[in-house]
């Protein structure tokens, strides 16, 4: 067999997308083309590239079977592309002789294509590149594999999408695929939405989509189902009887940062809580999967936004901080919360009567994103230590990752007297001289295997957007308006309000320190 990029032994999965078959013994074959379309752009720069670079350095991505593309309308050369990105993949930290040798062989592989997002010329030039590489490492026709990658505005996708289509494609099916990974915001509404994904349907089959959501590459996240499926003592607790409501939280302490104009378009909701957090409630409050297959995991995701109550205006409490509207790309009249709470209920078995708190804000007191699920009170409590709070049980996804149990625990001494402490894993500490994987990396790894598990399907992202559709078209009416809050501040205090009345209880006094090493 003729060296190069032809592997005809490797069995991992990597199947065709068009029509996937049952046979694990398809085999996976061909060159790695990765084209990033949106090259000379931030998302490209500061995440694509860099998680691209660090599944390189890792052993990943193989010198011998992969070339990487950028795709923009910016008219640079190879070289140009190559130093453009280089800043964002080495620093004094990281500067060592290896990680620099690692860095030159990477960027060897990268190649640069000028090109509009609508032009048939563009994308003709791009496939003549791709399949020089592809000719050049000994491919057949056919056996290629290329992934797409949109690093670009959702409102250019159908074009690019047409132009992939018609002039980039893998050329015939002969074990090869054709990927195509999408950014959010998929839309701004349900309606929106699925006009998107029909126009991409109509263009590729719906295993060939990866719509990227990258809260579901995070180590913590990935960790849920394990925690809730793996471990005996959470089966019987993880219900109605015994947890009394759940907080998922993403809180920012900086404003918009010169994306004023960008973030004014869409508001908190739609560019946290509608995604992000949603995803992490599905995880959250989920059955148990028949298997780890992706299918399985996320069929029980959609059953959970299917059991969702329609949101009452009652159980929202939308901010935006003063100065927000200082900024000269935001409207002075703007109606676009930069913080909000809402309540979520599902109507099922499991979780009827448990109000799931969804909650993100910018320019507030503290940056983190946590899950935070509290527990009823001890029935018949001896020690009459309700004072010191209830049990929770804290996933901090973002920073220094961790997970920890606050418990009551008698204080040492002669007295019976008792206090909130925890049961504490840091990542930090437990898990010295392990690197964990940024999100993108994980991410990009899994759609080159071809696995689905973390990407978001078309009725998935159908049944989200029905939650939050009515809710964002009063807030675009005017209907609802957002309270002024002060920078650096919790955000409103009606939001405090609104989750004591929901039922949670904080603990005055105590304060998680993460451990040092």
């Amino acid at each position: 067999m003729e060296s190069g990029c032809w592997h005809v032994e490797k069995r991992v999965g990597l199947k065709s997308d068009s029509f996937r078959k049952d046979n694990e013994n398809v085999l996976e074959t061909g060159c790695l083309s990765i084209v990033v379309l949106g090259a000379s752009g931030d998302l490209a720069k500061k995440k694509t590239f860099p998680a691209l670079f660090n599944l390189f350095r890792q052993g990943f991505l193989q010198p011998d079977e992969v070339h990487i593309f950028g795709y923009a309308r910016t008219k640079i050369s190879d070289d140009e592309l190559r130093n453009r990105i280089r800043g964002y993949l080495i620093n004094d930290k990281n500067a060592s002789p290896e990680h620099v040798e690692k860095l030159s062989k990477f960027l060897e592989l990268i190649k640069y294509v000028s090109g509009s997002y609508d032009s048939e010329e563009g994308f003709r030039l791009l496939d003549k590149e791709i399949s020089e590489h592809e000719l050049s490492k000994n491919s057949v026709e056919g056996t290629s594999r290329r992934l797409f990658y949109l690093a670009l505005p959702p409102s250019v996708y159908p074009s690019v999408c047409k132009m992939i289509r018609n002039f980039s494609m893998n050329k015939s099916d002969l074990g090869g695929w054709t990927r195509i990974v999408v950014e959010k915001p998929f839309g701004k509404d349900l309606e929106s939405a699925e006009q998107l994904s029909t126009q991409i349907g109509e263009l590729f089959e719906e295993p060939q989509i990866y719509r990227i959501d990258h809260y579901l590459g995070k180590e913590l996240v990935q960790n849920l189902l394990v925690l809730r499926f793996a471990n005996r003592f959470f089966l019987p607790l993880w219900n109605r009887d015994n947890i009394d409501n759940v907080q998922i939280v993403f809180r920012e302490d900086f404003g918009t940062d010169g994306r004023g104009g960008y973030f004014d378009e869409y508001g908190i909701i739609r560019d946290i809580i509608q995604n992000h957090l949603l995803q992490v409630f599905c995880l959250v409050a989920m059955e148990k999967p028949v298997s780890l297959k992706p299918e399985y995991i996320r069929d029980e995701k959609v059953k959970v936004l299917q059991s969702v109550l329609p949101i009452k205006d009652e159980e929202v409490v939308l901010g935006q901080y003063e100065g927000y509207t200082d900024d000269p790309t935001v409207p002075d009249q703007s109606n676009t919360p930069t913080f909000a709470t809402v309540v979520l209920r599902i109507h099922n078995e499991r979780w009827e009567g448990v109000p799931f708190v969804l909650k993100a804000g910018k320019a507030l007191n503290s940056r983190k994103a946590e899950i935070r699920v509290q527990f009823k009170d001890v029935p018949g409590d001896i020690f009459k230590c309700k004072k010191q709070g209830r049990n929770e049980f804290v996933i901090r996804l973002q920073p220094s990752e961790a997970m920890y149990m606050k418990l009551t625990v008698k204080q040492p001494g002669l007295e019976m007297s008792t206090a909130q402490s925890e049961l504490d894993l840091s990542y930090g500490q437990r898990y010295q001289g392990v690197t964990i994987p940024e999100a993108y990396e994980r991410l990009i790894l899994d759609t080159i295997r071809g696995d689905q598990q973390h990407f978001v399907r078309r009725d998935e992202l159908k049944a989200a957007w029905e939650i939050f559709t009515p809710l964002l078209h009063r807030i675009d009416d005017g209907k609802m308006k957002p309270l002024p809050y002060q920078p650096g501040s919790r955000g409103p205090a009606e939001a405090d309000k609104l989750l004591a009345k929901a039922g949670y209880v904080q603990t005055h006094g105590y304060i998680w320190i993460p451990p040092t090493l």
